[in-house]
């Protein structure tokens, strides 16, 4: 049966796991969007010695589930902090989507730009820092958002490696007080109210960019 004191025993318990969750989404997003943007320029501008090699690893990150490659970061580098081993393999994980998205939005940028980038002789970073990445960018933020909220919504697997966010936290409340249902439930709710406000936020983004 559901209890409200229980409830209210729980939620500062839930919020302080928060706290973790959002840090690691945080950081773990940042690494994420970065490195996908490296990753993509790499795959654009390199031989095929490196961009194959680097195309078959994105392709087994993408193709193993994240809780493994936790796992097996923690077991293959076990003297790194766990939340901080957590985010590397988050950001990681996720970079090997976003270059993808960031190749996506290199390759709609006008072929004419490229040819008038030419024309005037502009060095190669100009072209890239001044015509092609501004233009490419803009067009994949409602699609980073998005990784970034299905990111928020993987943390909990970050319990794999005993990082003490949410839903590790709601666990340990829940075995000590034998109330579950209070305590996933209030994790759900904080999940739904933190992820549905920002995914409305990236729609609107997405269809103010589209015009």
């Amino acid at each position: 049966m559901w209890s409200w004191e229980t409830a209210r025993e729980g939620l500062p318990v839930v919020l302080s796991g928060f706290r973790t969750t959002l840090y690691a989404t945080v950081l773990g997003s940042a690494v994420a969007i970065s490195l996908g943007l490296v990753l993509a320029v790499i795959q654009r501008t390199s031989t095929r010695w490196i961009t194959l090699p680097l195309r078959w690893t994105a392709d087994f990150i993408r193709s193993t589930p994240v809780m493994i490659q936790l796992f097996a970061a923690w077991v293959l580098v076990p003297g790194l902090n766990a939340l901080t081993l957590g985010i590397v393999v988050l950001g990681v994980h996720y970079a090997t989507y976003t270059s993808e998205v960031y190749r996506a939005g290199i390759d709609a940028v006008p072929k004419g730009q490229w040819e008038a980038a030419v024309a005037l002789s502009l060095p190669r970073h100009r072209v890239w820092r001044a015509v092609v990445l501004p233009q490419a960018v803009r067009n994949v933020i409602p699609a980073l958002g998005n990784y970034v909220i299905s990111m928020f919504k993987e943390t909990p697997f970050l319990s794999v490696i005993a990082v003490q966010e949410m839903v590790h936290r709601a666990n340990e409340f829940g075995s000590v007080h034998f109330a579950y249902l209070e305590a996933f439930t209030l994790a759900a709710l904080v999940f739904l109210l933190a992820s549905y406000p920002t995914s409305v936020l990236m729609r609107r983004l997405e269809n103010r960019l589209a015009r």
